[in-house]
């Protein structure tokens, strides 16, 4: 396991198109947002021990805001032939057996990974705007534990997200998320 960081925000940045197929059966893209306030993108997996540790805190994120005028989708990046638990198999038995509610898509081709700069598990993207063009508002940690969901004092992401529901402005302190590293193919 490679401990990674995500790097700085660039919220400058737009959401990139993209298209993938999710373990519900649906093609998922880009254009499926286009009338949400903003985007949640979260690059996870079942094997890697960051997401485990925070993974109900991520389903409550999306039950919480399920309502709301938030999109919310799970991407799984990582290499199946390396790493079999995060198959399309097995991905879809986690999503069915915790009841996610969101889309997980499996990124086979890793152009979803690469298009969005994603680097780590869990990697957190937090887009905002209506139509085509969303901005980069939030890239960052969940929240200030990682590990231990009873110590919790700071929660980022749910933070960020309430700010962008509210049409505030972008936080200014976004601290990076951590987790293993993306496990890109090798090419021969």
């Amino acid at each position: 396991m490679a401990l990674t960081y995500t790097p700085p925000a660039e919220n400058d940045s737009l959401l990139p198109e993209f298209s993938g197929t999710a373990v519900s059966g649906k093609t998922i893209t880009a254009t499926d947002f286009e009338t949400c306030k903003g985007l949640l993108v979260m690059f996870i997996c079942n094997h890697c021990p960051y997401v485990k540790a925070i993974e109900n805190r991520l389903i409550d994120i999306g039950r919480v805001f399920k309502s709301s005028d938030l999109g919310v989708i799970a991407v799984c990046s990582n290499d199946a032939a390396d790493y079999e638990e995060d198959s399309f198999a097995n991905i879809k038995a986690r999503w069915e057996e915790l009841n996610y509610p969101f889309e997980y898509i499996y990124d086979e081709t890793q152009d979803i990974a690469r298009a969005f700069g994603a680097v780590c598990t869990p990697d957190l993207f937090l887009f905002q705007g209506k139509g085509s063009k969303k901005n980069l508002y939030y890239r960052g940690r969940l929240d200030d534990s990682w590990k231990d969901p009873n110590t919790v004092k700071t929660e980022d992401l749910k933070n960020a997200i309430e700010s962008l529901l509210k049409d505030e402005p972008a936080p200014k302190e976004q601290i990076s998320s951590m987790g293993c590293s993306i496990k890109w193919k090798s090419h021969e």
